[in-house]
């Protein structure tokens, strides 16, 4: 694994300057463990103060100091991302293994349930979610509801991974050993495809996050909540760009676009490190 990594950080660009600024983001997230206000306080410091010495990147109409802010935001934001990243990921292996492993009728029918959940308009289900929920909506509520509407692509993509192992020999060679198929699915077929899932982990934390950010905006969120979706949301509802006071919206647009642009380089640098060919290549017959 560390070797892994320090190819990928020697001979590909994308995965090292996706990994620096992932990492300035989480750092970031851990800074929030050090805040000195409580981040659901509001007038704890003068409003619209430009970024200074004193604040660095200025505060609030609300009274909050927008780094601080900033930090807690980012991290309800990845934790957000990766909480429907990791439920998702569990729901398009499960799929995708059986489905792949099993083949026949199985197949046919966990792909018909696969390409009916691919085909639903995933913003106006959200939106709907949103006006049923409004009273009770919480922030894990909508992680469950993303997740479960995140794995379909992923699941048929792990599907015809799992469709070739399932002719290989080792394959066969598991059977006639006696091991049962969830010990196949598991300690045989499983290693196939994580690189895969790491992949597209990284792409669905990219998703939850973007459309966390587009639902708080509008305000289809619990916008009590502090995300960057929501920072922009009282940002807009206290027209900040009206009222001169910038830096409430643009440093939480600068983040998250660093949040974005990150994990994408992340995932396209994992997808070329998959692919025997593209490694060849980017390291010069190092493999």
């Amino acid at each position: 694994m560390l070797k892994t990594v320090r190819d990928l950080f020697r001979y590909n660009l994308e995965f090292a300057l996706g990994a620096i600024l992932i990492l300035i983001v989480f750092g970031f997230a851990a800074a929030s463990f050090f805040s000195p206000y409580s981040p659901m306080d509001i007038y704890v410091v003068a409003p619209d103060v430009p970024p200074s010495w004193a604040y660095p990147f200025g505060t609030n109409s609300r009274g909050q100091d927008v780094f601080w802010q900033l930090t807690v935001a980012i991290r309800n934001s990845l934790l957000f991302g990766i909480s429907v990243a990791l439920m998702s990921r569990v729901l398009s292996l499960l799929i995708g293994l059986v489905a792949g492993y099993a083949g026949g009728i199985t197949d046919r029918i966990l792909m018909t349930i696969n390409d009916t959940f691919v085909v639903i308009p995933l913003f106006p289900i959200l939106v709907l979610f949103f006006f049923m929920m409004r009273d009770n909506m919480s922030w894990p509520m909508l992680a469950i509801a993303m997740a479960s509407l995140g794995w379909p692509y992923d699941a048929r993509l792990i599907r015809s991974v799992a469709l070739s192992l399932r002719t290989r020999e080792f394959t066969a060679m598991s059977v006639f050993s006696g091991m049962s198929t969830r010990q196949i699915l598991v300690e045989e077929h499983l290693p196939y495809v994580l690189p895969i899932v790491f992949s597209t982990t990284l792409n669905n934390m990219n998703w939850s996050i973007g459309l966390e950010v587009t639902l708080s905006v509008i305000g289809f969120t619990n916008i009590e909540t502090p995300t960057i979706g929501t920072m922009i949301y009282w940002a807009n509802q206290h027209t900040a760009m009206v009222a001169g006071v910038w830096w409430w919206i643009f440093f939480p647009v600068v983040l998250v676009i660093m949040t974005f642009l990150g994990l994408y380089l992340l995932s396209v640098s994992m997808n070329e490190y998959i692919d025997p060919r593209s490694r060849l290549t980017r390291m010069g017959g190092q493999a």
